[in-house]
């Protein structure tokens, strides 16, 4: 998506968020349905500079926003429209062939699809070689907007080591009949819900394969990008006894809003009167990566996943600590530990990495070959395995 569209998209929300949605509201949600980016390979987000996010309302940050100049509404319908040219560009992207995915001998990916009474997707089933045992359990990966099956696992390289570790892996589908920019609903309170919209949707899919493999309970997890990892953490609070831990990359907490301009303001960090979802169940185990210059959705998001998941959990040893990638990439990383040294809760604030998976592939979409690999640490994560030290 061209850097156009989405200055478009910025200043539109600034005229938005200052009127009645009215009859624009259509307009903004065709245009825009998501917390999604652009399709090139860009691992630094728009070149923005940090400052020019807007902070938390009442901050020096959002006082300077609302410095800014005002753009009248028809300047905002203008600016979409003018911005729709670029739709093209995405749109031809999505229409293009699914790239391949290469799967080592005795394993399979296939296609399938998956019908409830919430709602209907199809996705990519990843089967490792299972020789002479059986699946060992399951994980759900969600990709961000504008990306498909395909290209998130060529760029999470998930199947490797869901082959090393005997794991079925189900990549669901969401295409432009779902959303425009092929997003996830995270932020549409009737997909926040448990028993109704994705949420039911994708929990119908796990438990579906979890019959189909003889799965064993405990054996479940889900992991997303962006709008995948917005939804992923609202499975986490809507199905806390379905999944055994869920990470959250570059996503938005569940809650933060409840409609297009309230999505807008999450992205930037702004989450105004929304507050997280009333829920008193334990979560599951979460680990949250996020880049400390993620211009497109604010590291606030991250703290605010893990002050949730912080509140609800039993007391246990909270630690900080610092540590370098082997690339050299700086990285803080908070850990809140159970028994046995085994997180409850782990966070990756990522220095300098911006919208995009941390240690991925170059061959996917949004992936930032610079690292850490957040591949390799959930799925440390999700076996529980004891984290090492940081250097």
């Amino acid at each position: 998506m061209s850097e156009d569209f989405m200055t478009s998209l910025r200043e539109a929300g600034r005229a938005l968020r200052r009127r009645p949605l009215g009859a624009t509201a259509g307009l903004l949600h065709r245009t825009f349905s998501g917390s999604g980016g652009s399709p090139r390979r860009r691992v630094s987000g728009f070149g923005e500079e940090p400052e020019s996010w807007a902070g938390a309302p009442g901050s020096d940050a959002g006082q300077a926003d609302a410095g800014a100049p005002q753009r009248t509404l028809g300047e905002a319908v203008r600016l979409l429209r003018g911005g729709r040219a670029a739709l093209g560009e995405v749109a031809d992207r999505l229409r293009g062939p699914a790239p391949d995915v290469e799967v080592p001998d005795g394993a399979g990916f296939h296609t399938h699809s998956f019908a409830c009474k919430a709602g209907a997707r199809d996705y990519r089933l990843y089967v490792p070689s299972l020789v002479t045992r059986r699946a060992e359990g399951l994980l759900l990966m969600l990709h961000g907007c504008t990306q498909s099956p395909e290209d998130f696992a060529i760029g999470t390289d998930m199947n490797a080591l869901a082959e090393r570790e005997g794991l079925i892996v189900a990549y669901p589908a969401q295409t432009s009949a779902h959303s425009m920019m092929q997003c996830w609903n995270w932020f549409r309170p009737g997909d926040q819900m448990r028993g109704a919209g994705e949420p039911a949707i994708l929990a119908g899919l796990v438990e579906h394969l979890g019959e189909v493999y003889g799965l064993a309970s405990g054996r479940v997890y889900a992991a997303g990008l962006s709008a995948g990892g917005a939804m992923a953490a609202i499975l986490a609070e809507t199905y806390p006894d379905l999944f055994e831990a869920v990470g959250v990359h570059s996503g938005i907490a569940p809650g933060a809003a409840s409609d297009v301009l309230s999505a807008f303001a999450a992205m930037r960090g702004e989450f105004g009167h929304a507050g997280e979802l009333e829920r008193d169940a334990p979560l599951p185990r979460m680990i949250v990566f996020h880049g400390g210059a993620d211009r497109m959705v604010h590291p606030a998001n991250a703290e605010r996943i893990v002050r949730a998941a912080r509140a609800r959990l039993p007391q246990g040893e909270i630690r900080e600590e610092e540590g370098y990638a082997p690339g050299g990439r700086a990285f803080r990383r908070l850990l809140i530990e159970g028994g046995g040294g085994v997180p409850e809760v782990e966070s990756w604030m990522i220095d300098g990495a911006g919208h995009a998976w941390s240690g991925g592939r170059p061959g996917g979409s949004f992936t930032d070959p610079e690292g850490p690999d957040a591949s390799k640490e959930m799925m440390r994560f999700f076996l529980r395995e004891p984290v090492s030290r940081a250097a």
